[in-house]
């Protein structure tokens, strides 16, 4: 039995990887872009026995800043995913063995414990992940919506038919007015593609986590060969475009928009039909392009991403209260702080609950 809390530069984080399908999210070179945009500090919890694996990347953070001046001081911390798809990651062996997967939980809360962690939210990959629910503890996975991806196992007239006859249209159309649509190097377009990117967040209002540092996009060419920039033109000039990840048969979309110009013609349908055969010519089973916001299943951009496959996925998490006492402490501070009530935020759904908004509707997500 090896178990370890692995670093970035610990060999064994790539050693693992390649034992178990992953997706780009899992890379300790992702982990680190988002370590240092949020300032947080990565890990990654490992277990192994025999062929059973269990490996979860997280990220640790102050709970410092989230209770008023007077509360300044707390050496306690919680632990969050990176942002995007990460998740927990089981070997096949281990997926089978539920002894194992309850032992791997045990151990990770102690861990957590005796580093001061007051909780932890990790999330589920839709597709790796699928089956956790069934050889998890009862009670640790929660739902929070759903997302979409393509079968790319299909053939070329089975996914057009799965595609919804509006954007079918729309694809037609597309071509006929003249936008064409290619992979480049993401190193070659970045600045045009920030650009783009921001001006989509900017019109459709977007929240502050939507945003990034232009470092971000620079540092995310670490990623080599795992992340393509699909992009489609009319006459030379960049209508839409979409970073996306790829590993081990998956094909992920992260960040993406339109410009404004173009936004009556919906080049992006056109887009992501592209994507996906290229995709499935280079051998991958999934194109998957996540659901709505805050993993919604009623809102537009679910509807939209609804229009091009039959497949869904459940989305979920993993939520630990690693100390009762000290979880719930900070729930009476954070409401004090808030002028709100305890109930208020127990009842968000939001996950720690200490980190909800009096604003908060309730998405299921962590902060």
């Amino acid at each position: 039995m090896n178990i370890q809390v692995l670093d970035l530069s610990n060999p064994l984080w790539l050693e693992t990887l390649q034992k178990i399908p992953h997706d780009a999210y899992h890379l300790p070179e992702y982990v680190c872009i988002e370590a240092k945009r949020t300032k947080h500090i990565p890990k990654a919890f490992l277990v192994v026995d025999g062929e059973k694996i269990f490996f979860a990347p997280y990220l640790i953070r102050s709970c410092n800043d989230f209770f008023g001046d007077e509360f300044s001081q707390t050496s306690i911390v919680d632990v969050t995913a990176p942002y995007g798809y990460c998740g927990i990651l089981l070997s096949e062996a281990g997926t089978h063995t539920p002894d194992f997967v309850n032992f791997a939980i045990n151990e990770l809360k102690q861990m957590l414990h005796s580093q001061n962690v007051c909780s932890a939210f990790f999330m589920i990959h839709p597709i790796l992940n699928h089956n956790f629910i069934n050889v998890f503890p009862s009670g640790t996975i929660s739902e929070s919506g759903e997302t979409v991806s393509i079968d790319l196992t299909l053939s070329e007239p089975q996914i057009w038919a799965h595609t919804r006859k509006g954007h079918q249209s729309t694809i037609n159309k597309c071509k006929r007015l003249g936008f064409t649509s290619r992979m480049v190097s993401f190193e070659q377009y970045m600045d045009e593609f920030i650009l783009l990117y921001e001006e989509t967040m900017n019109r459709v209002g977007a929240k502050e986590t939507y945003y990034f540092e232009n470092d971000y996009f620079r540092q995310l060419l670490n990623l080599g060969e795992k992340i393509h920039l699909g992009i489609v033109e009319m006459e030379d000039e960049i209508a839409c475009a979409s970073l996306f990840f790829e590993s081990c048969g998956i094909v992920q979309a992260h960040l993406g928009g339109t410009k404004t110009k173009f936004l009556h013609q919906s080049p992006f349908n056109l887009l992501l039909h592209y994507v996906r055969l290229w995709g499935k010519e280079r051998g991958n089973k999934f194109l998957h392009i996540g659901g709505g916001l805050g993993g919604s299943k009623e809102d537009s951009l679910y509807t939209f991403k609804s229009g091009f496959s039959r497949q869904r996925h459940s989305l979920s998490n993993l939520r630990l209260i690693i100390n009762e006492e000290k979880y719930q402490y900070f729930i009476e501070l954070r409401a004090n702080y808030l002028n709100t009530t305890v109930r208020h935020l127990t009842e968000s759904n939001f996950f720690p609950a200490y980190r909800a908004s009096i604003k908060l509707k309730g998405t299921g997500e962590s902060s």
